[in-house]
């Protein structure tokens, strides 16, 4: 019985999904642990804000859409529209993982603990985007792009151009790859009345745009070497993130959108792949 409810908590918050944002913000972490030292302790209680900030935005966002996943063939089956989890329970959830991402944010120092609440309110905001702004998506990749600043203030890192090339980057990235999820809600959202930038562009437009912030992640990722000591490994590395991008960008076409899930999953290996290319240039010797 426990072990079913935790399953359903972890497919309410997409914990998987995790795997997007987590990477950067440890390599924020690795880049600033360069001017000093790196604990165990400290990446313990970053993974952990992450994970808690990441499941209280889920949370947040699979409340406040639960009236229109309900409506939505392609979200009927959430957890909320089909019963298997409580508004009441969502929102215990959501307050819970609040305070977690607070509590590690404390942890991991005054500065960490102060713009834990502007976090959040960032994080927040994106469920709530698309009632009001054509770019919906690009809240998403300023949340995420959170990850790496948070990871770099954490390990102690102040000056320098790194966490903010690795926050354009993912922002750019996943925002990039949230415009083709959003291609596939096109309908619906224009039925009622919400926003996104393939409403407003059409699929066409939006996949250029799309491809376009991919280039732009991949660019800020090269950029990095360019303003810290990187290895040539490092830069072969960021080639290969650019050809699984292109992939990608391959599988969805704008007569034919079939692919979207497949496209998008790829970004779970995309991350952690990036994160061990990194890794290994600072630490491979």
């Amino acid at each position: 019985m426990l072990f079913a409810r935790l399953r359903i908590y972890a497919s309410f918050v997409r914990f998987s999904h995790s795997v997007f944002a987590l990477p950067f913000a440890i390599a924020g972490a690795l880049l600033a642990a360069r001017q000093g030292t790196l604990t165990w302790r400290a990446i313990g209680w970053i993974v952990l804000a992450m994970i808690a900030a990441r499941s209280a935005a889920m949370g947040f966002n699979r409340l406040a859409d639960a009236r229109l996943d309900a409506l939505n063939p392609r979200t009927a089956t959430r957890e909320l529209p089909r019963g298997a989890m409580s508004a009441r329970e969502a929102i215990r959830f959501v307050i819970i993982a609040s305070i977690v991402f607070i509590y590690a944010a404390w942890r991991l120092g005054p500065l960490c603990l102060v713009l834990s609440p502007v976090a959040l309110a960032i994080v927040f905001w994106y469920s709530l985007a698309k009632r009001y702004t054509t770019w919906t998506q690009m809240f998403l990749g300023l949340a995420m792009a959170v990850a790496p600043v948070g990871g770099w203030f954490a390990a102690g890192g102040r000056g320098g151009w790194e966490p903010w090339l690795l926050g354009l980057a993912i922002g750019t990235w996943v925002g990039g790859f949230d415009i083709l999820y959003a291609c596939q809600d096109l309908a619906f959202d224009r039925i009622h009345g919400l926003h996104s930038i393939p409403v407003r562009f059409g699929v066409p437009r939006s996949l250029t745009m799309s491809r376009a912030m991919h280039v732009v992640a991949v660019v800020c990722l090269f950029a990095l070497s360019w303003v810290t000591p990187l290895p040539r490994f490092y830069q072969a590395g960021v080639g290969a993130v650019a050809v699984l991008l292109g992939y990608e960008q391959s599988l969805v076409r704008p007569d034919d959108l079939s692919q979207v899930k497949r496209a998008f999953d790829m970004n779970g290996y995309v991350g952690i792949f990036y994160l061990l290319v990194l890794a290994a240039s600072i630490y491979g010797g």
